[in-house]
């Protein structure tokens, strides 16, 4: 049964902030979207903005965690079946991250900022590095199974060392668009893994 009533209105304003929020990210980058602006854009105060999650940090950890959900959905990186789509996937995926460098600048921000313990995104990236490094884990481990990567690699090690790839190539990203190849970096990692038979 659908909840009614505040609290499904609360519901319903929630996620229309953070698909808000998400738009005036991608489009006018970190720095230059403001709480203000977001509360502009959906009808409503800064603190009235804010009393949904409580805080700005609350707010943007809970935008990336949209973000996280929507790329999830888009992209398939939990669901592909084989190296190829593994490697379409996340070629996709950081594709689309230098279409939307605001939602860049802010992951890079917000995740230095609370690799402090009492910050208040810490847990939320505690928890994604986990979850990163567990289907890492699982892909690379299938694929070494099916004869697709090397026997003297270590699953858990290439999903950890995968998705560092991938972060520090947006941050070099960051500073020079025009000479870094993320999705090319990408691609070019998951090809050395392969057995030389191949």
């Amino acid at each position: 049964m659908a909840a009614r009533g505040p609290y499904a209105k609360g519901v319903a304003k929630r996620a229309e902030i953070l698909e808000t929020a998400l738009d005036v990210i991608a489009r006018n980058g970190y720095s230059g979207a403001t709480v203000r602006e977001i509360a502009d854009a959906v009808g409503l105060s800064q603190n009235g903005l804010l009393h949904y999650f409580g805080s700005k940090d609350a707010l943007f950890t809970e935008i990336l965690r949209r973000r996280d959900e929507v790329d999830d959905l888009a992209y398939g990186l939990r669901t592909g079946d084989d190296e190829a789509q593994l490697t379409e996937a996340m070629s996709a995926l950081v594709t689309h991250n230098a279409s939307v460098p605001g939602l860049v600048q802010l992951y890079a921000r917000l995740s230095n900022e609370a690799s402090e313990p009492g910050h208040p995104s810490h847990e939320y990236f505690r928890e994604r590095y986990r979850s990163i490094r567990s289907l890492g884990t699982e892909v690379f481990a299938r694929l070494q199974a099916e004869g697709r990567v090397r026997d003297d690699l270590d699953p858990a090690e290439l999903g950890m060392l995968l998705f560092a790839l991938l972060d520090g190539m947006q941050t070099q990203w960051m500073y020079d668009p025009e000479s870094v190849d993320m999705a090319g970096a990408i691609d070019r990692f998951i090809a050395l893994m392969a057995p030389a038979h191949r």
